[in-house]
């Protein structure tokens, strides 16, 4: 069901508290820096990392090179999770994510969970406002328990954060339950070239999802283009996940899950009959990331985790026949 709220109140609320710029440079800008240059200095090169859940984390590697790598996720865990690349403007650590962005988010989605909604817009309105800065490199789309994803991306040298902010059976998000770490990324380049696909995506938050879906079984590389990055209802951009779907299983249901807004949406357990194989989570216009996927005969889609995916044109089914 849809949390039953005055949209208006919470869009000017969120809006005014999510995306104000920060029209100054603290000290703090130039303290984190000096940390950041420390940091990122050059490593022994690996374009291959495995990152393991097993309950509430992220056991990985806290430094990997920069250039084109490949991120194995093995969800070893019983719940569903993505992992999604926040990179924060200069002035913020990981220590202002925790004390400063969590808490408002905590709290709101607490509220909302208990109907206490006029509360909850003013938990909300405490987000910072240095937050509207952030930006989203990428990430490993939705993987379901004891699965693994497999996707390759570019990042440059920085200083970034990883999160999974899938919801707790109670509602509570995964970020908030700990699941964050922060992610250096070196000067040491990858020796991996940018991947070849053999499904090309294009994603748009104007015209949606397109692809030339596979009709034989296989192990498949898709290359995901972003043409364009926006903000959708739910506050975050457009990203694209596989997901495959049992026979009779109910699409609309799905749909619905996929937006956090829902009470009922983004949150464990997945709905009865679809499994969640990967993807690649939000990027800005004109970046381009890859993932790997073996299908089986069945049917199958790939879907933005948006508010309203199909009329959006971001809901696109296919089948594998043999």
């Amino acid at each position: 069901m849809n949390i039953p709220f005055k949209s208006t109140k919470f869009t000017f609320l969120i809006f005014l508290s999510s995306f104000v710029l920060i029209l100054f440079v603290s000290c703090r800008g130039d303290k984190k820096k000096e940390k950041i240059e420390e940091m990122i200095v050059e490593q022994e090169v690996d374009s291959v990392i495995d990152i393991v859940t097993e309950s509430m984390e992220f056991q990985s590697p806290d430094t990997i090179p920069s250039g084109w790598v490949t991120w194995k996720y093995h969800n070893e865990s019983s719940q569903p999770h993505f992992i999604l690349i926040d990179d924060p403007i200069d002035s913020i650590t990981v220590e202002d994510f925790e004390n400063e962005l969590l808490p408002p988010f905590g709290e709101g989605i607490t509220l909302l969970y208990e109907g206490k909604n006029e509360e909850a817009f003013a938990a909300f309105g405490k987000i910072p406002e240095w937050y509207a800065g952030t930006v989203w490199p990428g990430g490993v789309g939705l993987i379901s328990g004891g699965h693994t994803a497999q996707t390759t991306m570019k990042l440059d040298p920085g200083y970034y954060i990883i999160e999974c902010y899938v919801k707790m059976p109670g509602g509570m998000f995964h970020t908030n339950m700990g699941m964050y770490k922060v992610l250096v990324v070196s000067n040491g380049v990858s020796p991996l070239s940018e991947p070849s696909a053999d499904i090309n995506v294009l994603v748009s938050g104007e015209t949606g999802v397109s692809f030339e879906p596979p009709k034989n079984a296989g192990t498949y590389t898709f290359s995901v283009h972003y043409l364009d990055q926006k903000k959708h209802e739910h506050f975050q951009g457009h990203d694209v996940n596989l997901v495959k779907i049992a026979d009779g299983a109910d699409t609309k249901k799905l749909e619905t899950w996929m937006s956090w807004l829902n009470l009922d949406g983004l949150i464990d357990p997945v709905p009865e009959g679809f499994t969640f194989l990967g993807g690649v989570n939000d990027m800005p216009a004109g970046k381009t990331g890859y993932f790997t996927a073996t299908l089986e005969p069945g049917g199958y889609a790939l879907i933005s985790e948006v508010p309203n995916a199909a009329s959006k044109n971001m809901f696109k089914t296919f089948e594998i026949v043999e």
